[in-house]
């Protein structure tokens, strides 16, 4: 599959975000979330926000739902190694995390610094005690993450979505 062939999976994001009543949307740029990123960037219901680092995120998302919003964050894999110890505040201060996680590392990779983290991000997750779950093909991208975002929110657990570098498309560089 070519990363141009069906772009459309990523449109179907922002919706369902939109559904889950998200209002916070934390993010360290990347190139597999431009469009959900530029969709959140022009809906006035929400607030993107760029992140430095992916640690950073957990504070935006703990101090949302204080504050009475529902927030996600998106990031690559090689951030997940960024967040580790942060993500124990859902675990302690007992908030929802939503995470929409492009993977690297894996089908087609040209970096192989992106290798090792690429490789443990889901058992890195698990780990911290968030819930994973996995889509390989654009027509599970819709129900996995609305399913995703029903159980965080609903149950006020740490739940992150693997979007696999199979759905993305190999990197040309």
């Amino acid at each position: 599959m070519d990363a141009t062939a069906d772009v459309d999976w990523r449109l179907k994001i922002h919706p369902l975000l939109r559904a889950a009543n998200v209002r916070q949307v934390a993010y360290v740029p990347d190139a597999g979330h431009t469009p959900l990123i530029e969709a959140c960037h022009a809906d006035p219901s929400m607030k993107a926000i760029v992140l430095t680092n992916e640690a950073e995120g957990m504070g935006v998302l703990a101090g949302a739902w204080l504050g009475g919003q529902r927030g996600a964050m998106l990031m690559q894999s090689s951030g997940v190694g960024n967040c580790i110890n942060a993500l124990s505040l859902t675990q302690i201060c007992r908030f929802p995390f939503l995470g929409l996680i492009t993977m690297r590392g894996e089908w087609g990779e040209f970096n192989g610094w992106q290798v090792p983290m690429g490789q443990n991000t889901e058992a890195s997750l698990k780990g911290a005690g968030v819930i994973v779950q996995r889509c390989d093909d654009p027509d599970d991208v819709a129900p996995t993450v609305e399913a995703a975002a029903h159980l965080a929110f609903d149950s006020e657990v740490a739940v992150a979505v693997l979007l696999s570098q199979r759905l993305i498309g190999r990197k040309k560089f």
